[in-house]
């Protein structure tokens, strides 16, 4: 509040600093699907979200079949939220940043990034699998809101250079329960830099439902108390969330500030593969949900418009299922590994504790390598004996 001397007795007058009534999300989700506005929406641009969507929808279900059959540690599926993953990833520009958090796989693969990468981490096999300085996409952040101080910070470095960079940070209705959330908002608002905050509100902090974590009238309107817009927009309507998402990145770019977009949507999969969701939600929940399929949504406005046909849908298809068989393929390839990569990226120049460790790993491979008869190269890159992996569930698909 400005507060201003009017020389009167008692408390000063006050005004509010800012009218928050521009700020204010609209009382219902915003949607485009099933309405007189997907008309108007462009055709190209409607039959690559759903080319996207259905390539999206593949990739969760092949990775958590390679999850099953012990290819990766864990994966948190996405399905039924990949709406807002696409549409995240198509929304940016080149030079934009994006930075996701454990459940964005797919808006990371979506982004342009090679799957196998983009696993990487929950393979466990590398630090992230990608190169973010090239691709522009953050590690994906496995501790919940701490990548978005983060975002924050890359996007006002960049406002402060001149750099016509946005970043887009993509969280959980979860995230927004952590203290990162709420310093990265007012960071943002106060130095209004260009950075989109995306909440995926899919119902469900693993097993803690919304109402257990917030009495706000939605999250969206959490942006107000820091002085951004918010915005409640449907999460499974991929064209609405672009929309939402494209006007907010433009308007960052221009120095307009932060924005805080809520897409309600829900998480069909349970959290992760470790996860039983049976436990707080029932099936008629989710098969509400299911009624609400982001694919089917976008397909049935695409056939109801005539911009698609059978053919059309089965190279979709074909083409997802190719996407499905060559991570398939790739992910039975056991990677080369290197136990020296420990040490390598920690500091850009070894500290002598470092060094002091790096060299005894090195003689206890040697003499684990002399003693078994292998030759220190074979040792050193980390071979098991039997060539690792396993065959165990490769016909599970």
């Amino acid at each position: 509040m400005e507060q201003r001397d009017t020389g009167r007795q008692g408390p000063p007058a006050w005004a509010p600093r800012v009218d928050p009534g521009p700020l204010l999300p609209d009382a219902a989700p915003y949607r485009v699907l099933g309405t007189e506005a997907a008309r108007a929406a462009d055709p190209a641009l409607l039959r690559t979200l759903h080319a996207e969507l259905v390539r999206g929808r593949r990739f969760n279900t092949q990775v958590t079949a390679l999850t099953r059959q012990g290819r990766l540690a864990v994966y948190p599926s996405s399905t039924g939220q990949e709406a807002g993953q696409v549409a995240a990833a198509l929304a940016l520009a080149e030079r934009d940043w994006l930075f996701p958090s454990y459940r964005d796989t797919l808006a990371v693969v979506a982004r342009g990034v090679d799957p196998v990468r983009a696993l990487g981490l929950l393979r466990g096999d590398w630090h992230t699998g990608y190169d973010p300085r090239s691709e522009r996409v953050a590690p994906l952040c496995t501790p919940l809101a701490t990548h978005l101080p983060h975002a924050v910070g890359l996007a006002h470095a960049a406002r402060l250079k001149g750099d016509e960079v946005a970043a887009l940070a993509l969280v959980g209705d979860g995230g927004t329960s952590e203290g990162d959330f709420h310093e990265a908002l007012n960071f943002a608002a106060v130095w209004k830099a260009p950075v989109v905050f995306l909440v995926q509100n899919n119902g469900y902090a693993i097993s803690v439902p919304l109402a257990k974590q917030t009495a706000a009238p939605s999250l969206a309107h959490k942006g107000v108390g820091y002085g951004m817009p918010g915005r409640l927009v449907d999460g499974n309507d991929a064209v609405a969330v672009h929309e939402v998402l494209t006007e907010a990145l433009a308007r960052a770019r221009r120095g307009g500030g932060p924005t805080l977009v809520e897409a309600v949507t829900y998480r069909l999969d349970a959290h992760t593969n470790a996860d039983d969701a049976t436990r707080y939600r029932d099936e008629e929940e989710v098969a509400a949900w299911r009624a609400h399929d982001p694919v089917t949504l976008l397909e049935r406005e695409l056939t109801g418009q005539g911009l698609i046909d059978e053919a059309g849908l089965r190279r979709v298809a074909e083409d997802a299922e190719a996407l499905a068989a060559g991570l398939r393929d790739r992910m039975r390839e056991d990677p080369p590994l290197d136990p020296a990569d420990l040490f390598a990226q920690v500091y850009a120049e070894q500290t002598t504790q470092l060094r002091e460790q790096a060299a005894l790993l090195r003689a206890e491979i040697e003499a684990e390598a002399e003693a078994a008869g292998d030759t220190p190269g074979e040792a050193a890159a980390g071979a098991p004996p039997d060539g690792g992996g396993g065959a165990a569930g490769e016909g599970v698909r």
